[in-house]
């Protein structure tokens, strides 16, 4: 059984043989692994992750000067854009992956002004590279997945920001739906093409979610954002029936989740025990929907003792079973407080846990 067949069976709940691994390091325990282990390599291969990513489509985005020319007021030396044109100005030294995120349609009181903005172009490839490109990954033995992070709510209020978007949404402003419908088209458009590559795992995303409350009510989230993200998972399934389809959500989402399900999600990410309780969600919705995460990175990684650690993953892994249903994993990018003995704890708590 390869990495891909092992982790695919894990998530499709028909057994597994080995617990899979998987993180994400900030730039300082990323460092801190090369000194650790001598080698420049990603710790993907190091750690024996299962899956790799697939390529996506490439953005044909307005430049710069373009995009700056968007914001009524300078923005600080050392601004990127990113491919919706949204300001990420550079935290300080000791914070280097933080940035601050400015919104470029925040203020745009017309319609007809908002449709003058240079959204992005998702080009197709002329060639058949995407395809080919997964089929090596499947090759050496790992699974692809296809990653669409801030697939449709996030990328909208990072445009046009959290309080001006929900206001739209409230006052039922045509501004929310363009703004909506234009994103969705491209996450379809984005998500058919991780299809058509073969791709296993559709990896979605947006945070409906704080620590201890959903962020929006259940009728607003099923009138605005529900129908969206079942347009985008069925144009990808329209094309592969059997792609599994991950959705990642930080906080407590516990509402939401048969609404996820109806709309096709197969695999909820990242489950963080400081706002939901993992074997709850087992026993509501185990026999219905696989999950990613659970080792919380706001308190057991950090704060933790390495034993603290083990029980986390061997706890988890229990409440899962036999059948598999968890890739137990950190719930988020793990920050410079995580101790290096502690990331090690949690691949010899996964590597131990099948023996």
């Amino acid at each position: 059984m390869t990495k891909r067949d092992n982790l695919l069976s894990l998530f499709r709940r028909t057994g597994y043989r080995e617990a899979p691994v998987s993180f994400s390091l900030c730039p300082h325990l990323q460092q801190l692994y090369r000194e650790k282990t001598g080698l420049d390599q990603p710790c993907d291969d190091y750690f024996g992750f299962p899956w790799r990513p697939a390529p996506g489509l490439r953005a044909r985005q307005a430049d710069d000067d373009v995009c700056r020319s968007w914001y009524p007021f300078p923005l600080k030396p050392g601004v990127t854009f990113d491919s919706f044109g949204v300001a990420h100005e550079p935290g300080s030294a000791a914070a280097m992956h933080m940035t601050r995120m400015r919104h470029p349609l925040a203020g745009v009181d017309s319609l007809e002004r908002m449709k003058e903005y240079p959204l992005p172009h998702f080009e197709e490839p002329g060639d058949n590279s995407m395809a080919e490109a997964v089929a090596a990954i499947h090759a050496a033995g790992f699974a692809s997945i296809g990653h669409m992070a801030c697939s449709i709510w996030e990328t909208a209020w990072y445009m046009r920001s959290m309080e001006d978007l929900m206001a739209d949404m409230m006052d039922d402003d045509p501004k929310a739906a363009w703004l909506l419908d234009q994103i969705t088209t491209r996450s379809c458009q984005r998500a058919a093409a991780f299809a058509r590559s073969g791709a296993d795992i559709l990896a979605l995303g947006d945070d409906i979610g704080m620590q201890h409350s959903i962020m929006m009510g259940l009728p607003f989230y099923r009138t605005w954002l529900k129908p969206r993200l079942t347009q985008v998972i069925q144009a990808a399934r329209g094309i592969k029936p059997d792609m599994l389809v991950m959705y990642h959500s930080c906080g407590y989402i516990e509402p939401f989740i048969p609404d996820l399900i109806e709309a096709g999600v197969d695999i909820l990410d990242p489950v963080q025990p400081e706002c939901m309780d993992f074997g709850r969600l087992h026993d509501l919705y185990g026999a219905q929907l696989s999950f990613h995460g659970t080792i919380g990175t706001q308190t057991t990684m950090p704060f933790g003792a390495p034993d603290d650690v083990r029980s986390a993953v061997f706890r988890n892994l229990d409440i899962a079973g036999p059948k598999g249903g968890l890739m137990c994993a950190p719930t988020h990018l793990l920050e410079p407080e995580v101790p290096w003995d502690n990331i090690m704890a949690y691949v010899d708590a996964c590597r131990d846990y099948t023996r």
